[in-house]
């Protein structure tokens, strides 16, 4: 394919949650970079609303999770719908392009289907974890399917999917840290209690309890609360209060600088990966949809982290489990044995080179633009 190849037309993207906003907007710029003249409208957040030609709708800033919020949101999600099949159906966007969030997503893409619009998946839902009979469903609905994880490229390909591994978009983001870090004195924690409001409600007070038991071995130890882009500050007072310090940031300088983290599952737990800081992982759902998940997940670890080394390499406190006490526990027992520390950093470290090389955006948008110049299929 040409490094750079004309188009004039539309791309519609649609990014549900923060993190597929985010690498959206990375996508969105590479797209732009490798076919001029090509405009993109985009649902997603703050991030793409930078990033695109035109944007949609704020989705990802709802922070809708779980079986619940979004079956409360249906009038909601229904009018998005009914918004995006008027854009396509005005527009003829030469490609629709989706990212994770595969509830309200599957929707646009059986209405792109029915408009024979090609459709392209960058950042595949967590079928492996949940629901695998998805797989079919994707396999009539799109074109090619973009992947961060390789083992989600073999199992799309054994499925009968067009699948590409592109590499995982945080490799371009994260500073590869220094191999020696031993814990410093004052020790520095950091909590990561989520990017969407309720799983910092959840959150945040057991993470804050659990820093405080901490302090008690550790006098002098600074914590820092690592907020979300798109939650104000008010909604950090009580680490205000505690004298917890707030911090915002892009460059993930001070998060390279942590002893440990105590972090919700999710993205964040492969970004404590990749720079090498020690974690316990904590995940906390309303019981109703807590009840539901149980019955579908299908791995044995809610952490990136230990699915990718196949092995519980830091802790889970998920639901009960989940206490100021049991996180404390856990915590202590890797700041206090200085060989296991150092043991899970390099193990930690070594997940890096699994997850492909710099230029993640470029090789997606490479992809999908080299797709864009074929002639549409016919239903």
């Amino acid at each position: 394919m040409p490094w750079r190849t004309k188009l004039d037309c539309w791309c519609l993207i649609v990014a549900g949650d923060p993190s597929g906003d985010l690498h959206g907007s990375h996508l969105v710029r590479a797209l732009k970079a490798a076919a001029p003249g090509l405009r993109i409208a985009a649902v997603g957040g703050p991030f793409m609303r930078r990033a695109a030609d035109e944007f949609l709708e704020d989705l990802s800033s709802r922070g809708m999770t779980g079986f619940w919020e979004p079956v409360r949101a249906l009038g909601y999600l229904a009018g998005l719908a009914f918004r995006l099949k008027r854009f396509m159906l005005q527009r003829n966007p030469q490609a629709l392009i989706c990212i994770d969030y595969y509830g309200f997503n599957s929707q646009v893409l059986r209405m792109a289907k029915a408009l024979g619009i090609p459709a392209y998946y960058y950042i595949s839902p967590q079928v492996w974890a949940t629901r695998p009979g998805r797989i079919a469903t994707l396999k009539t609905l799109i074109r090619k399917m973009l992947v961060i994880f390789p083992f989600e490229e073999r199992l799309y390909l054994k499925a009968g999917v067009p699948c590409l591994f592109v590499g995982h978009p945080l490799i371009d983001v994260l500073p590869e840290p220094k191999a020696d870090h031993a814990v410093g004195s004052p020790l520095r924690i950091g909590l990561l209690p989520g990017s969407r409001l309720s799983e910092l409600q959840r959150h945040l007070p057991l993470f804050l309890k659990a820093a405080g038991l901490l302090r008690r071995h550790f006098p002098a130890c600074q914590t820092s609360v690592f907020a979300a882009e798109g939650l104000g500050d008010e909604h950090y007072a009580a680490a205000k209060r505690l004298g917890a310090a707030v911090l915002r940031e892009t460059d993930y300088k001070e998060r390279s600088r942590l002893d440990l983290a105590i972090s919700s599952s999710g993205t964040a737990t492969l970004e404590n990966a990749l720079l090498g800081v020690p974690m316990v992982v904590v995940y906390k759902l309303s019981w109703p949809t807590y009840a539901i998940a149980r019955a579908l997940i299908r791995v044995r670890h809610i952490a990136m982290v230990n699915i990718l080394a196949g092995k519980g390499l830091v802790p889970e406190l998920i639901q009960h489990d989940a206490t100021p006490d049991n996180v404390a526990r856990k915590a202590l027992s890797l700041l206090e044995n200085t060989k296991r520390y150092a043991a899970l950093r390099r193990d930690l470290l070594a997940l890096r080179p699994m997850l492909g090389k710099p230029g993640t955006a470029q090789r997606a948008a490479g992809e999908i633009v080299n797709e864009m110049v074929r002639p549409r299929r016919t239903a």
